[in-house]
């Protein structure tokens, strides 16, 4: 299942959104959006698990959590969402 972070903190990176995800499951793959300007976060990302309950605990726990000061929102992708 794919799944969209938003609301991120910009300093948060990669490997501590894949940690933080991994706590309920395997985690496919990772991906920060960059600004191609200046290469830093633009505060979202995608996050895949292939195993749906996992997906579906993480949604549930981690939605609304307190990440780098940011309460980060977690919901599934839909199939038209692009990075932008």
């Amino acid at each position: 299942m794919k799944l969209l972070i938003r609301n991120m903190a910009r300093s948060t990176s990669e490997a501590e959104l894949k940690t933080l995800f991994e706590s309920f499951g395997t985690v496919q793959s990772c991906s920060l959006v960059l600004d191609p300007k200046s290469g830093g976060s633009k505060g979202f990302a995608f996050l895949e698990m292939p195993k749906t309950g996992e997906a579906k605990a993480a949604v549930k726990n981690l939605n609304g959590k307190d990440v780098d000061g940011k309460r980060i929102r977690v919901k599934k992708a839909d199939k038209v969402e692009k990075a932008k």
